[in-house]
């Protein structure tokens, strides 16, 4: 059994707004052990919401289409699951009554143009939209030789689409014979290249479970995916590859799933019963800005002290600042990072350098990083390597 995933919509293929609901529809099918083998994304056009209809039926089990439910001129998915099953509109009486009884309910007359929302494809099954006016519709293509093709058309809402699927869709699909569960472990400190030689062939192609390296901002993200008949087999074989990237990528290995290094650092810190404070220069307080997401930072964080001034560019000075603000706030660690010089190597390449201090009780130390890459990202990549030293100090305790 496989999927297709169709969002329709004008804002979508123009760029003006992302498809989310078809990632998350993904993650939600390969739980159910449906694989999506892909995602097509349409203009508000009929005929072409009717080809990638046809196209889809023909090359999977379930299709699963976002968008174009609303009562608007350019919402067009019920006339094109008509024209994927060659049947006509017509008016469901539920449907029109809870449509009525939605508008009452806001003590609004219903527009004339929103009675197209009760208009279903012959044959087909209205799905109850409780949060919104646009209903959904769950149809079957039939196929000459095989199963029909079953059809499930839902809002484009996130929230109307989530709730939907979970109460109305999910129920009518049939459980798959192979599972995919997923986790992912995040590593600080090391390369993309240089994780997957350490890690061998638990990266190459076509295993089970499968190792996937993803970087972002000098974060490598490991993502393991799994199969099996079951999610106890699944989850063994996730937590047997997660012993073996631990035990390799050893001290690089900081948290899983959607942990950050200030997550990390902060829950330590909070269990050592310490307490930490930033000063920041390059960085503008992007550590600070970051520190204040994490729930548990006001038990730890003594503050930032920020300034976009290029004072803290050499070690000393930045050493000495850190250590004042130290006392000033009665902090046991202080991670201070300096402001960035620029320089041209000789073959024309700018080089970034930023110092970053950590000073603490019995601990000063000291570096300087230098960049070469992307400066969009040269922020990010520095307040990860300030946050790196504290969490490395923080594992000898």
């Amino acid at each position: 059994m496989f999927a297709e995933i169709i969002a329709i919509g004008t804002e979508l293929t123009s760029g003006a707004k992302l498809d989310t609901n078809s990632q998350w529809l993904s993650l939600q099918l390969a739980e159910l052990g449906i694989p999506v083998l892909f995602h097509t994304t349409v203009a508000d056009d009929l005929q072409a919401n009717i080809d990638a209809l046809k196209i889809a039926a023909e090359r999977v089990d379930f299709i699963f289409v976002t968008g174009g439910l609303g009562p608007t001129l350019d919402d067009l998915t019920r006339h094109a699951v008509a024209g994927l099953l060659n049947v006509d509109l017509v008016e469901d009486a539920a449907s029109m009554e809870h449509l009525e009884g939605f508008f009452v309910s806001r003590g609004r007359e219903m527009p004339e143009r929103n009675r197209i929302q009760a208009m279903f494809p012959a044959g087909s099954t209205p799905l109850v939209n409780p949060v919104g006016t646009a209903p959904g519709i769950w149809a079957e293509c039939p196929r000459q030789g095989a199963k029909p093709c079953m059809v499930a058309a839902m809002p484009g809402v996130p929230s109307e689409m989530h709730k939907m699927f979970q109460e109305q869709v999910k129920p009518r699909l049939p459980g798959g014979d192979v599972l995919i569960r997923r986790a992912r472990i995040n590593c600080f400190g090391i390369g993309e290249s240089a994780t997957e030689e350490i890690l061998g062939d638990l990266t190459a192609r076509g295993n089970d479970p499968e190792v996937g390296i993803t970087a972002h901002e000098a974060t490598i993200t490991l993502r393991i995916n799994a199969q099996g008949s079951n999610e106890a087999e699944c989850l063994a074989k996730i937590e047997g590859a997660r012993k073996i990237i631990r035990a390799k990528l050893s001290e690089f290995v900081f948290g899983e799933e959607d942990e950050e290094l200030e997550d990390v650092i902060i829950r330590d810190l909070v269990k050592q019963g310490k307490t930490f404070a930033t000063v920041e220069h390059a960085t503008a307080g992007l550590l600070a800005q970051w520190i204040a997401h994490v729930p548990d930072a006001t038990d730890c964080y003594r503050g930032g002290n920020v300034s976009v001034s290029s004072f803290g560019s050499s070690e000393i000075s930045l050493k000495a600042q850190a250590e004042d603000f130290r006392k000033a706030v009665d902090a046991d660690y202080v991670i201070a990072i300096g402001g960035e010089a620029v320089r041209t190597n000789e073959s024309g390449r700018l080089i970034s350098e930023i110092p970053v201090v950590l000073i603490g009780d019995d601990v000063r130390l000291q570096e300087l990083l230098t960049w070469t890459g992307n400066p969009a990202i040269t922020k990010s990549r520095t307040a990860k390597c300030a946050l790196n030293l504290l969490r490395q100090e923080l594992m000898k305790k």
